[in-house]
Parts: C-alpha cells; structure tokens; sequence
C-alpha cells in the first residue's frame, strides 16, 4: 500500500469579442462558492462544502456519479457480484497512483473502507457501511467485500463522497494537505479566501483539461453579484443571489445555469426537545409555513415545493405537499389542542446559506402568525456543525440535505433531529435487502408517507441548482446528483 455592462458602440463591441478571445486560450478557473470548507477530509464530516471541492477533483471513490446521477465506474474499473447478492469482486484499475506518487493497490480500499465503518469512525454516512461484513485483498488490484446480507444500492453507496478511497500513508494531514488519487492535486488554501488546485499530471484517466483551478469564497451574496460583474471570477456554483439571474441572463459575458439538486431544504426540527416531540405540535407547526412564500422570498421564485423528504424528479417521488398545506387557523387550533394555545417560544439556529438565513426570517414572521416566538441565531458553518449537527442544541434550523436519497438518516434515531421510529426503521431495513425494483418503489412511497404523516420536519422546498458562468466556460454540471464542482470535464471555449 503507497502512498469575471456591455456598453454600446463599437469600440465595446470590439473589447468584448478580444476578452472572449482572450478565454478561449485560458487554461485556469476562478470558481466562486459560498462556504468554505471546515476542513478537507470528505470521510469524516457532514459539511457539503468539502464534497464540493475535493468530489473527483482530489478524491475518488470504487464508483462515481456522473452528471446524470448514473452510477459509473471509478478506480474499479469492473466488478462482479455473487448469485446471492452478498459478495462484490472489484477489479481496480492498474497504474493508479496516488498525488504522492505511491501506488493505489486492494490494501488502500480495505484501508478505507474498514476505516469509515470502524467502531470509532467519525464518517458522516457511517450508515453506508454498516452492511459489509469484511473487505478482503484478494491480490495488489482485486479487493473482495462481503455484506451480511444483499444491498441494492450498494453500488450507488460507494459513489458517495464519503467513500472514497484514502491511504494510511497521507491520512495524518489528511484535513489540510488531502492526498488522493484525482486529476487535480491540492495545491495551496488560504483560509478565509481559497482553496488552488493544479493538473495531476500522471493522472491514470482522461487528464483534466485545465492546468489549474480556483476556489473562490464568497459568503455574501452582494459581494458574489458584485465580483461576477467584474469578471474578478469565472463562475459561481450555488450563486446565492438568485435575484439576480436575469441581470445575468440578459448579458452576453455570461449564462445563467438553472438545474436541480438532490438537496431537500427542510425546517428541520429536533424530535426529542419539548414542545416538538409532540407530533400534534409538528403537525401545528407544518401548516404555519406558506412554501411558496418562502421560495418566493428567499429564492426570488426558484425552488419546488416538497412535502415529504424525497426529490421531486425521482420517479417514486410522492406530491404530499397537501398534507401540510398553509392553513394558520389549523395550526392554531392544534396548537390548542396539544396545550399551547398561548403559544411558545423556541430557537431557530441559521446556518450561512442565503436560503437558509433568508428563509429563516420567513419562516420566523409566519410561525409568530400562531403564536410561535422563534429567537433566531445566526452561525457560521463550524459552530452549525458543532451546536446543530453533532450537539443536538436547537429547536428548528434550517438546512438543505443535499445527499442524493437520504431518506434512509430518518431510520437514526441518533440523527441530529432524532426522529425515532420502529416501523420507520424496519421498513429500512426491509428496504435494503429488497431487490425487486417494484418492490423498492412501494416501500420509498411508503417511506415518505411515514415521516409525512409524523410531521417529523417542515418539508420546505427542494434546492434549484443555480449557476452562473462566463460564456466561454463549458462542461460544468447544470444539475447537482451529489454535492461536487466536479472540473474534471472543465474547459473554456475553443
């Protein structure tokens, strides 16, 4: 095992054409997002920020998502899979080397695989690998993985950012300095700024096109209006902005991107707390929101209503949204009946998303319509992980789970919003061996039911993808399958 206004006139006309000429022969990428990272290691925390720089780009995983969401192959470039659905074979590709320059072999995915599902594993989606039963190397390119029982979507499992593939030899530094096997290597962070990344130049697939790449952070969405302007950047994945796409639109410097996202932005609410382990209580709360103000107000229009925690363009997707539709007389009424019909108070914990913040003050104005007081605070990415997500210390926050079919984190009762369900959990559990495609459907529509019916969350609406670029760049991703600015396919116009 190895280690950036048209005016008129001719003379803007002129410049305009020579700027463009001048992308066509750029070989770098200033992209903006609008959170930074906490740190750079995608096998153990639940920030999407770091997917979205190292998916692809640094990291690599057995299998990947394309920009379809199909499952395609990765480092394996085959595999075979037992009668009985409980043994995969994968055969990796040869001359895979690692940034470092030491080779990827079968001990580097035993390495990772038992680290994400080890008993002290700080992996987000731990969950992922909790079926495998043991990974074997069978020899330098073949690596066995035997599961206690069948697991449909395992193949999809192991194309999610939190599994891929480390090595021993780099995972000390693995958080500032990430190693990994991908077209680009980490080059530099400058934290509060960016992060650089530069060509791989022995990458062992199709070599990226560009020689090096920029992440740009933003968190304001005037300033990333501003600097998209000013062409100071190239393009801006998730722009946060979204009242300004038609200025966007209407300018030939730039295109305007508008796809979508496995990201259900949900009032996520904590189960366990008082008053919200009453589901009468949830049930108030769900038919306070107004979806379609909230999507009007915060996201200028974009977004699609949800009412239930499912990707509305998934074909076993249910329309639920009538279930908790906008009606404040009921919601007072069941507040009453679960005994607040004085109301209560509780906190709204925002992350820095502008869909988040912005909903936030939404979604306070209209809970306070029912006699619903929320004490809003405002955190930054690191303290949201620490208070929220692994503290558990909040009443509602606001977020968008942008992993692609995650209904299965309702079957935790250990979750952050700790929703604890038997039938829930075993329905999951059936889930997972079932391999019946219409089987499968029945059992997700039953799933999304399920939570609907508990109110477990305020389903909100589902994340648009939003971009903007400069005309001259293609081959970015329109929809979002998984949280990545994957480059790898990045190129300015010839």
């Amino acid at each position: 095992m190895k280690q950036k206004m048209i005016k008129t006139g001719l003379a803007s006309a002129l410049a305009l054409v020579a700027g463009m000429g001048a992308a066509q022969t750029q070989s770098d990428l200033v992209i903006g997002m609008q959170l930074e990272p906490p740190h750079l290691d995608p096998t153990s925390a639940a920030a999407g920020a770091i997917d979205q720089v190292t998916y692809s780009n640094i990291f690599e995983g057995l299998t990947r998502f394309g920009p379809d969401g199909s499952v395609n192959a990765g480092l394996a470039e085959s595999w075979d899979i037992s009668d009985d659905g409980l043994v995969y074979t994968f055969h990796l590709h040869d001359g895979v080397s690692f940034h470092d320059g030491s080779a990827l072999d079968a001990g580097d995915v035993k390495f990772s695989l038992d680290r994400a599902r080890g008993e002290d594993s700080t992996n987000a989606q731990k969950g992922l690998f909790a079926g495998i039963e043991a990974v074997e190397v069978v020899d330098p390119l073949t690596v066995k993985i035997t599961l206690a029982q069948p697991d449909g979507n395992f193949l999809f499992n192991l194309a999610w950012g939190d599994a891929v593939i480390v090595a021993t030899e780099s995972i000390e530094d693995i958080k500032t300095n990430p190693v990994g096997t991908g077209a680009f290597e980490f080059s530099d962070w400058v934290q509060g700024d960016r992060i650089e990344i530069t060509r791989n130049e022995d990458y062992w697939g199709t070599p990226a096109k560009l020689e090096s790449a920029t992440f740009k952070f933003i968190s304001d969405p005037t300033a990333a209006f501003a600097a998209m302007m000013a062409e100071d950047i190239d393009a801006f994945s998730g722009f946060p902005a979204p009242e300004n796409l038609p200025q966007f639109d209407a300018d030939p410097r730039f295109k305007v991107l508008v796809g979508s996202t496995e990201g259900e932005t949900i009032l996520s609410t904590n189960n366990a707390q008082p008053p919200f382990d009453n589901a009468k209580v949830r049930e108030a709360m769900a038919h306070a929101i107004d979806r379609q103000a909230i999507i009007d107000g915060a996201m200028f229009g974009y977004g699609t209503p949800i009412g239930t925690h499912f990707a509305p363009h998934h074909p076993d997707y249910v329309d639920l949204t009538d279930q908790s539709a906008y009606d404040p007389d009921l919601a007072r009424s069941l507040l009453s009946e679960a005994g607040y019909g004085d109301g209560f108070s509780t906190t709204l914990k925002l992350p820095p998303p502008s869909y988040a913040r912005r909903g936030g003050e939404i979604i306070a104005a209209q809970l306070r319509e029912v006699g619903i007081e929320t004490e809003i605070t405002n955190l930054e990415w690191p303290q949201w992980l620490e208070q929220v997500f692994r503290g558990k210390d909040f009443g509602l926050t606001v977020i968008s789970h942008t992993e692609p079919l995650d209904i299965g984190i309702y079957a935790n009762p250990d979750y952050y919003f700790q929703y604890d369900n038997p039938e829930f959990q075993e329905l999951m559990d059936d889930l997972q061996v079932e391999s019946d495609p219409q089987a499968r459907s029945e059992m997700l529509k039953k799933a999304q039911r399920i939570i609907a019916g508990d109110y477990v969350n305020g389903f909100l609406f589902q994340l648009p993808a939003l971009g903007v670029a400069k005309t001259g760049v293609q081959g970015l991703w329109k929809n979002s399958p998984t949280q990545a600015i994957d480059l790898t396919g990045v190129s300015w116009a010839e």
